[in-house]
């Protein structure tokens, strides 16, 4: 690693991180914990965690939600071991890009463009950006169209034609408005960051609620067959038609999104967080990322298995703003279906915009040089605001803009994972904090796993949609 004058450039993120004797305490609390019993520790790391739970928000959007009611409606419980299966597949190349992160302080991008190639982190970055964008406008109709869901059964108001066109943009300007509000926390330095997070962990916490009273609701009218439920989260079957095997893939090619991939080194720098850290970060992404995405998907799972599946409802095409109709008819009631369900559809779509419009901060900021502070990164964070059309138009424009933004974050995805594989080897960027021995063994053959995983995955895909 090079000394040379740009290094402040490239390595962390001081300005948003917190004073270096607030770190240097935190170290402190960190060397303590370590000789606690598991319970002290636990409770001592989840206070200091963050960045995980970002991801698992991230995550938590309308393809999740999709994915999840489609895999519960259809099949049951028998596939409740996919999605975390394939999050832990994401989590092992993040806890890699983690360990290079903290052990060298360089960002992300400059740690791609140098020790791989410009012109693999500027498609990074590019890739990113447009995923970020085009994947704004669903989130705006989702977040739309459930609001107009809850709005026309508690006040029984259903605008049609240009009144409902007026009606879905000024839902869509609150929640941009909502959402700027919430984002531009995070340029704050680290006080706004810890809010923001705090924020995040609420909307997860708040979404796991509203799926839990509707699966609590189905369990007190005894309709969900536990034993299959137990049974489903053992991977011993594989859907035999094409469309629940690219469902699977897909599970496994898309739990980590390519903006994840981007986010999540630039949130570790902007906590201030280093070398000592890199425990912490582990235990950030299994509590904060993994299990917080494996309860929410299961949830959703099990609300479609309980109601959905086996129904009159199964053959149609079931998407989250329509769920909440189907599972409110199946037997939890309408209320708890049509508003408790669509309230963490809600929670889901708001906070995936707000981490969209955080990592188009970082990306635009990166490409143009700048610090990811003050004016500029709030403006750049705005860069996905004109999705918000997507409220009216996302049905119109969906069809031709999701599909090619899908393949080129599909295609990226496994670029980017070969790049960390290749940086965590890097005597050149790691020094000595490269792994060695059996520890290298154990990320290589880790890594290989996953790596190997999302390309048979993304491979699949890819050919089901364009040469199958």
């Amino acid at each position: 690693m090079s000394d040379n004058n740009d290094e402040p450039r490239v390595r962390g993120l001081r300005h948003m991180a917190a004073d270096p004797q607030v770190l240097a305490r935190e170290r402190e609390t960190l060397e303590a914990l370590a000789n606690e019993n598991i319970g002290t520790r636990f409770k001592g790391y989840f206070a200091l965690s963050g960045p995980g739970w970002l991801q698992s928000a991230f995550t938590l959007g309308g393809g999740s939600a999709v994915a999840s009611l489609y895999l519960g409606a259809h099949y049951g419980y028998e596939l409740m071991w996919v999605q975390p299966l394939a999050m832990t597949v994401g989590i092992i190349m993040l806890a890699a890009c983690a360990h290079q992160t903290l052990s060298t302080g360089i960002r992300p991008f400059a740690a791609m463009s140098r020790f791989i190639h410009p012109g693999v982190a500027w498609a990074w970055a590019l890739a990113t950006l447009v995923s970020s964008w085009v994947f704004h406008l669903p989130q705006y109709s989702l977040a739309a169209g459930v609001t107009e869901d809850i709005t026309t059964l508690v006040t029984g108001w259903s605008p049609q034609g240009a009144a409902r066109t007026a009606y879905l943009l000024t839902i869509g300007a609150v929640i941009l408005a909502i959402s700027t509000a919430i984002t531009w926390n995070y340029g704050r330095g680290i006080r706004g960051i810890r809010l923001y997070e705090r924020t995040l962990k609420v909307f997860i916490a708040l979404i796991i609620v509203a799926f839990g009273l509707v699966v609590a609701r189905g369990a007190a009218s005894g309709t969900i067959d536990w034993g299959a439920l137990a049974r489903g989260f053992v991977p011993t079957s594989l859907p035999s038609d094409a469309q629940g095997v690219t469902t699977v893939m897909g599970a496994f090619g898309a739990a980590v999104g390519i903006n994840m991939t981007f986010l999540f080194g630039y949130s570790l720098l902007a906590r201030g967080w280093g070398t000592a850290h890199r425990g912490l970060a582990r235990f950030d992404l299994v509590t904060g990322m993994l299990l917080p995405y494996a309860v929410v998907t299961s949830l959703i799972i099990i609300a479609a298995a309980s109601t959905i599946h086996g129904t009159e409802f199964a053959p149609q095409q079931i998407l989250p703003a329509n769920a909440g109709v189907l599972i409110g008819s199946s037997g939890v009631g309408e209320f708890t279906g049509r508003v408790v369900f669509a309230l963490g559809i809600l929670g889901m779509a708001l906070s995936t915009i707000t981490l969209q419009m955080i990592v188009a901060g970082f990306v635009v900021c990166e490409l143009f040089g700048w610090d990811a502070q003050g004016p500029r990164f709030r403006w750049a964070c705005l860069v996905p605001a004109p999705a918000v059309v997507g409220v009216v138009l996302w049905e119109t424009m969906g069809t031709w803009v999701a599909l090619p933004a899908f393949t080129i974050g599909l295609i990226m995805l496994p670029i980017a994972y070969i790049g960390w594989f290749v940086l965590q080897n890097s005597d050149g960027l790691l020094g000595e904090h490269r792994p060695r021995g059996a520890s290298a063994v154990r990320w290589n053959v880790a890594m290989s796993v996953a790596l190997a995983v999302t390309l048979v995955s993304v491979g699949y895909t890819l050919w089901t949609r364009f040469l199958a």
